[in-house]
């Protein structure tokens, strides 16, 4: 199990403090568990973020003992992309929890390959029910049955872990492939007609010499 270690924030100072120091104000909680404010380790939560995303148990290791949470949701900087701050959900030991799972794309679609498609991505990740050990980090799809314009993935057809239950609904279209656009051609533009160019300049050359010599 992945462990991330933290410390209790009531003694640490404001959030600005905390992050001049290389740490991220957080905080732990759940249905049988007051809110409490944590800060860890900045570097140290990347790497767990990387490592767990928001699908797999994380054990807070600190002066309050140990916890299995899972990541809940993560504050980051809009230019940086750096967290600034993290909540931690504790869920209960012995009941199964629902999550979102990103959905990993593998192997070549025929009609994309061979014949020119558009990969069509509708679902990015899927709603599971599973006890937290059986939570899975992905779920990879194989795109290889994609083999025309007519063809698609839906929910029902996803290979589930053994303990995971879908949720949402077994009919939802998780990729399909769509046609190629047709090239625009732009329309050719006709030569003008000199002849008639021609004939507008001698009749306003005539008019010309005619207001001239009235």
């Amino acid at each position: 199990m992945i462990t991330l270690n933290y410390i209790e924030r009531k003694d640490v100072g404001d959030s600005t403090s905390l992050r001049e120091t290389g740490y991220i104000p957080a905080v732990f909680y759940g249905k049988k568990q007051a809110t409490t404010s944590v800060a860890v380790k900045t570097s140290e939560f990347i790497k767990t973020w990387k490592q767990a995303g928001e699908s797999s148990v994380v054990s807070l290791s600190g002066s309050l003992g140990k916890i299995d949470v899972l990541i809940h949701d993560v504050d980051v900087h809009p230019v940086s992309e750096m967290p600034r701050h993290a909540d931690f959900y504790v869920f209960e030991k012995g009941k199964k929890i629902e999550v979102s799972i990103p959905l990993i794309f593998v192997g070549v679609s025929p009609a994309v390959k061979d014949l020119g498609g558009n990969l069509v991505k509708v679902m990015h990740e899927v709603n599971i029910e599973a006890s937290p050990e059986n939570l899975p980090h992905d779920i990879s799809i194989d795109i290889s049955s994609l083999v025309d314009f007519d063809s698609q993935i839906l929910a029902s057809d996803l290979v589930l872990p053994n303990g995971v239950t879908l949720v949402d609904s077994s009919e939802d279209v998780v990729v399909s492939v769509s046609a190629p656009k047709a090239e625009e051609v732009d329309e050719p533009v006709a030569a003008p007609d000199l002849s008639t160019i021609e004939v507008a300049k001698k009749g306003k050359k005539e008019d010309e010499e005619g207001a001239s010599a009235e």
